[in-house]
């Protein structure tokens, strides 16, 4: 064996060792996983370096050669934090004497404002899946499962990963809540609305669905988070609604709303499973916006 492939092989199972503890010991998501990987592999690409051996110098050279290139500041932080996190790994194992990214300044993100949707564009979307069920040919329980699909997110301002990974039993009809498994599996309860309760059972009761997932796919499979994005996509083309929207505008749109309707902070931050309150305090930047609007077009003065 070569001296490089050996490198290659030690600095590859230091890699997979600190995925190993992200999944088992932090519970971290196959998102998260992916992320940190594709972050690891991407400056190996551009430095050939044994890990112990790289220095601060390195990663400033890194950092700036993504900069040059474009790349958004957010992707920069995040393979700065994956970084970051695998040599704090080390550390804290021992397994070497300094921690050459620890110093290291990160560039700031830019703050954008959330793009949300007002509650007359939401009625509109959550009504689109029944004016349109004539056109598509679908099993009757479809545009069923669509309005509890969008509705349900609406009413609880869930993740797309936790929505499409609920199951019958999360949905309790007596407490009117919701259990999800949130980033790190943090289990959750969430109000439901009545609304979105009702559209669940005729979903439920149409399609024959009594115990596992809770929405299914014409094979009767788990739905994919990806489908609930398309569903959306489809609908949004039957409405009036100029904006592109994402599932997670319907998140978005489920804070602001909750805010503008006097809820406060704390309680909204437990709802999204915001593990820092600084997470959700964009939505009251939201809210003040709004405000300023409304002062704006109203007030004879403004």
């Amino acid at each position: 064996m070569t001296k490089d492939t050996s490198v290659a092989a030690k600095k590859d199972n230091l890699a997979e060792e600190f995925l190993r503890y992200l999944a088992i010991e932090r519970n971290a998501s196959p998102r998260t996983l992916k992320a940190y990987r594709q972050a690891l592999g991407a400056f190996r690409g551009q430095n050939q370096k044994p890990w112990k051996q790289c220095t601060p110098d390195d990663f400033r050279n890194y950092l700036f050669a993504i900069m040059k290139r474009g790349q958004a500041r957010s992707y920069v932080r995040l393979q700065f934090s994956a970084l970051r996190a695998f040599y704090k790994f080390l550390a804290d194992r021992k397994r070497l004497r300094i921690d050459p990214v620890r110093q290291l300044q990160l560039p700031k993100v830019e703050k954008k404002l959330p793009l949300v949707l007002t509650r007359q564009q939401i009625e509109e979307l959550l009504s689109a899946p029944l004016r349109v069920a004539k056109q598509r040919a679908a099993p009757e329980w479809m545009p069923l499962r669509d309005v509890a699909v969008m509705e349900l997110f609406y009413s609880s301002g869930l993740r797309l990963s936790e929505l499409a990974g609920l199951d019958v039993e999360d949905v309790d009809l007596y407490t009117e809540s919701v259990r999800v498994f949130g980033k790190g599996r943090k289990e959750r309860v969430c109000p439901v609305g009545v609304p979105a309760l009702e559209a669940v059972q005729k979903y439920r009761t149409a399609a024959n669905v009594h115990s596992g997932a809770l929405f299914i796919n014409k094979s009767r499979k788990r739905i994919s988070a990806r489908s609930i994005w398309l569903i959306l996509k489809r609908y949004l083309q039957h409405t009036s609604i100029p904006i592109s929207i994402s599932p997670h505008k319907l998140r978005h749109s489920f804070a602001t709303h909750m805010l503008d309707r006097g809820a406060d902070l704390r309680s909204v931050q437990a709802l999204l499973g915001h593990a820092s309150l600084s997470t959700t305090q964009i939505y009251t930047h939201v809210t003040v916006e709004r405000l300023k609007k409304a002062y704006a077009e109203a007030h004879p003065r403004a």
